[in-house]
């Protein structure tokens, strides 16, 4: 590991330090509320262990990359109004909270953790109270993204030759869009949602022109929130970056990006990361 990827790791592990405890005294705020659901500090709760999630798929690391998609499913049933945070299943997420901590004290040693009991006790928790929130959450919940079954895909980038190679692959299984800068990326986004025919998913470069890619990605979630559409239920985001931007990719995880891409695109990863959003078969 260089120099570079060591000062990373580090920051990726003192803020997921951050994020923890946060969540932890936040959870703990959300059990006191009872039935009444303070959405602003479950938001919180599920940006933080999304970015915990985010940064150790970056790292590699396993064990707690699944603890925390777990954890971040249960948080995610919580902001669609699917499940109510009553004591005993807030007592479950902060079992979960403390065992990531636990982890992130000792990666090196965090993929051969014992995570089963933990893994368990949240697959306990009700997957469904009430109905999900919206047609998108719907949809979300039964594994389809739209009506059509064909993908709808906004790629943005700057550079000719990759926007080529990208979106004549993505054109294989829907309808590919294409912005050249973050800019013309939010304005697709805001068109597709008042057509009510939102994207499934958005790549994103990371250094765009005009407007880069992370603040594209802020504003794609809050344009989707503001018309009841959770990023959970949103469009799936990856974010691509050349090696030598490597360091904002980890920050990204933090706007609620999913996943990412290093360039040169390899495209059996990029379908396989489709496939594990469940796009497409």
């Amino acid at each position: 590991m260089n120099n570079l990827d060591t000062d990373l790791a580090e920051e990726y592990l003192a803020e997921s330090r951050e994020h923890l405890t946060a969540m932890e005294r936040d959870l703990l705020a959300l059990e006191l509320g009872g039935a009444e659901v303070d959405e602003e500090l479950v938001n919180r709760v599920f940006r933080a262990v999304h970015s915990v999630k985010g940064g150790a798929g970056f790292f590699d690391l396993a064990r707690i990359r699944e603890l925390a998609h777990r954890t971040e499913h249960a948080v995610a049933l919580i902001r669609a109004g699917r499940m109510v945070p009553t004591p005993n299943r807030v007592s479950v997420l902060l079992r979960a909270t403390d065992r990531l901590r636990e982890m992130i004290a000792n990666p090196g040693a965090s993929n051969q953790a014992d995570i089963s009991a933990t893994m368990a006790a949240l697959a306990g928790l009700p997957a469904v109270e009430g109905a999900p929130a919206g047609e998108r959450g719907a949809a979300a919940a039964s594994g389809t993204h739209h009506d059509s079954g064909r993908l709808r895909a906004l790629l943005v980038e700057d550079d000719f030759a990759c926007r080529l190679l990208v979106q004549t692959f993505l054109s294989r299984y829907g309808e590919c869009h294409v912005a050249v800068n973050g800019r013309e990326a939010v304005e697709a986004v805001r068109s597709s949602l008042d057509r009510g025919q939102p994207y499934d998913l958005i790549c994103m470069d990371i250094m765009l022109p005009e407007m880069g890619g992370r603040e594209a990605v802020r504003h794609v979630r809050a344009l989707e929130e503001a018309r009841g559409v959770l990023s959970t239920y949103g469009a799936k985001i990856i974010m691509t970056t050349a090696v030598d931007d490597i360091k904002e990719v980890v920050r990204c995880f933090r706007e609620l990006c999913d996943s990412y891409l290093v360039k040169p695109i390899d495209l059996a990863k990029l379908l396989s990361l489709m496939k594990s959003c469940q796009l497409v078969q």
